[in-house]
């Protein structure tokens, strides 16, 4: 493996924290609150150097993936993902808000999978006994809150209150809108969903999780192209890092695979892409790796917890 030097590790890290400064009139931004895969970094019982690199203090954990849109004008906030790291997420919201109300004005959740969802537990008589939290989901996945406990217990009780969501139909706030899109993924119990959000001058594509490119009828080409910002599913970085486990029953397209894709983009299409819900296994979470290194040579940029971007 090449080894680069310290300095030239260091300058691209930097690269990849700048912020972003090209439309400084809008009030609208997206931040973002968590980019691990659904288990978080580091994941239970991993004796993975991965993982022990954390506990021995060598590298950061990190939250599961999740995003907020922030209307500064409205004074309004919404949550996407209601992850099991929802309140320390809840906190770091709270700070970028200035200390605005700590709750937001509704979550927006894009599948049943656990990392996606099982944070509204919070929401519930154990923890807060929240009132009426607006909650955005599918019609599957409704279906699914309401009728299986303990999720039930949170519409009965008004902690929450589900609102449906239409594929590909728009919802409108007052400083941004968005729609959710159907995407293919492991559907056991919902549907699942990207979503795109449109503030006053730029447009996101957030795809926490799909299956492999190729089994989606979209192009995740045209979608970038006609975006400026876009948070896609990296879990894994290659197809590697489940050595005693098959891979093929977590389908999703690889980093190496996204980039071969974009090959022969420009760095500036290339930035648009920040890459999120990375796994343990994933070389990304370190930026210290070479892959890490690839990835911010190339133009791309790996999504970290306090990234924000103005729309």
């Amino acid at each position: 493996m090449t080894q680069l030097s310290l300095l030239h590790i260091l300058t691209l890290f930097f690269l990849a924290l700048a912020p972003d400064n090209s439309v400084k009139n809008s009030k609208v931004s997206v931040l973002v609150l968590g980019v691990a895969q659904d288990a978080g970094y580091p994941q239970i019982a991993c004796q993975k150097e991965c993982c022990q690199k954390v506990y021995k203090g060598q590298a950061q954990p990190e939250y599961v993936t999740s995003l907020a849109v922030i209307d500064e004008d409205s004074g309004e906030a919404y949550l996407f993902e209601a992850s099991p790291d929802i309140p320390k997420q809840l906190k770091i919201l709270q700070e970028a808000r200035l200390g605005k109300p700590v709750l937001p004005n509704g979550i927006f959740i894009s599948h049943a999978h656990m990392g996606h969802y099982t944070g509204l537990m919070h929401l519930g008589r154990e923890a807060m006994s929240a009132n009426a939290i607006p909650v955005y989901v599918m019609p599957r996945m409704k279906n699914y809150l309401e009728n299986n406990g303990p999720w039930s217990q949170l519409v009965e009780l008004k902690n929450i209150s589900l609102n449906a969501m239409q594929d590909n139909i728009w919802i409108a706030f007052e400083n941004f809108s968005l729609r959710p899109f159907l995407v293919p993924h492991r559907d056991e119990y919902s549907e699942t969903v990207g979503f795109e959000i449109k503030g006053p001058n730029k447009k996101v594509i957030f795809i926490p999780d799909i299956d492999k490119w190729d089994n989606w009828e979209t192009n995740i080409e045209d979608l970038v192209l006609d975006c400026d910002y876009a948070f896609i599913d990296a879990t894994f970085y290659d197809g590697s890092e489940l050595p005693n486990r098959n891979i093929e029953e977590v389908p999703h397209p690889f980093v190496v695979e996204t980039m071969n894709r974009f090959r022969g983009y420009s760095k500036e299409i290339k930035s648009r892409i920040k890459f999120i819900h990375l796994n343990h296994t994933n070389p990304l979470l370190d930026p210290g790796t070479q892959a890490s290194q690839n990835v911010l040579i190339e133009g791309y940029k790996i999504s970290f917890t306090g990234m924000r971007v103005q729309i």
